[in-house]
């Protein structure tokens, strides 16, 4: 008797890891001070595209304004929000970015009201595309 495996093997991985956030200072201020944003409220995306050889294709932050929220509590769930949102759409954007090519993107929530997963997961394809269109037009 022979057992078949359920797994497909060509599903996507839908992972966020390590190599994948942005996290260098030297980035981070490259790409707020060279980079391009687009704007679909409530998110706002900040990125540059460097020739470089790096191990991930895209490096991606997230963040969210202390000045309309006041409690950590609340800038946790609203970048938790936004890092899940990501993780689940990336796949769309990462096939876009050509060879020898790295995207770092700064994912900001400037919404004034806590936002609901709803809401977020929404507008996240919608600026993803318009950030693969950015990318294809440079190109």
């Amino acid at each position: 008797m022979r057992f078949f495996s359920f797994v497909d093997m060509t599903t996507k991985r839908f992972t966020y890891s390590t190599t994948e956030k942005l996290k260098s200072r030297k980035l981070l201020n490259r790409v707020f001070a060279e980079g391009k944003s687009i704007n679909v409220y409530p998110i706002k995306i900040t990125f540059t595209l460097k020739e470089v050889e790096t191990i991930s294709a895209a490096q991606v932050g997230v963040g969210s304004s202390s000045r309309y929220f006041k409690k950590a509590v609340h800038r946790n769930r609203i970048k938790r929000l936004l890092r899940e949102s990501y993780r689940l759409q990336k796949h769309r954007l990462l096939e876009l970015i050509p060879e020898k090519k790295q995207l770092n993107a700064f994912l900001l929530f400037i919404g004034k009201d806590m936002s609901e997963t709803a809401l977020i997961s929404d507008k996240m394809p919608l600026i993803l595309d318009k950030l693969a269109n950015s990318i294809q037009n440079k190109n």
